[in-house]
């Protein structure tokens, strides 16, 4: 039997949550899972951009608790085989849906609030999960080519590719030829939507958190949950590094 040594972490985010507490202020289910991020763990595709604003990574540093469960998590992974993956993984989101069904909440899971897909193996270990359990709707960014070919095609998976001044082109090929989804990274709103624009001939979505158009949270539930975009693959998505 596996112990809860030998179990993956899931972690509550409350930008993410699909239950929160009665005040409206925290995540009340764990449904999303992290990875330490940065080149030297589970970010392959890191760009000097993205490491330069990294919000997860900041919060590596500044609560230690969470960075000892993003290394165990890390720890589990990182040289197993992909029969390996795919057993933990179930066994995690096996956990989150009881934990949905015993609070009556939609079945929504963030995979990588920080960290990224650090090989072939574990996309396709997941791309195993998700296909497992089509109730759930999962949702993720990735700055991994491989990964996001790998995962581009599964139902209930909202795919976006993470993408700034040092990745775009690679970001423009998955949108033309492959259709998924970009997330965009500009110092400024404006900025992005010109160059989004100009890439692909229409503009995107500006994240409303991002923008300051509706709270984190609230009695309303999760900002990502409540706007919905991304969480549904509704539209290309920019973000603004300013938030201006």
């Amino acid at each position: 039997m596996t112990t809860n040594t030998l179990k993956l972490k899931r972690s509550k985010d409350r930008k993410v949550a699909n239950a929160v507490t009665p005040n409206g202020k925290q995540a009340s289910i764990a449904n999303t899972f992290g990875l330490p991020a940065g080149k030297a763990y589970s970010c392959p595709g890191a760009t000097t951009v993205c490491e330069s604003v990294c919000y997860a990574g900041k919060l590596e540093k500044v609560f230690p608790a969470v960075k000892v469960n993003l290394l165990h998590n890390w720890a589990l992974l990182k040289d197993a085989d992909g029969e390996t993956m795919v057993q933990l993984l179930n066994e995690m989101i096996a956990d989150f849906v009881a934990d949905c069904k015993k609070k009556d909440a939609p079945m929504l899971f963030r995979i990588h609030w920080d960290g990224d897909f650090f090989n072939d193996t574990y996309a396709y270990a997941w791309k195993v999960v998700i296909d497992k359990y089509p109730d759930i709707q999962f949702w993720v960014y990735t700055r991994v080519k491989s990964a996001a070919l790998i995962l581009k095609d599964v139902p209930n998976l909202s795919l976006y590719f993470s993408a700034d001044s040092e990745n775009v082109k690679t970001a423009v090929d998955l949108k033309i030829n492959s259709g998924v989804r970009m997330a965009y990274l500009a110092k400024t709103f404006a900025i992005g939507q010109a160059d989004v624009k100009e890439m692909i001939g229409r503009p995107a979505a500006k994240c409303p958190e991002n923008n300051k158009q509706i709270p984190l949270i609230s009695n309303n539930g999760s900002a990502c949950v409540s706007c919905s975009l991304c969480v549904y693959s509704k539209s290309d998505i920019i973000f603004s590094a300013t938030k201006k």
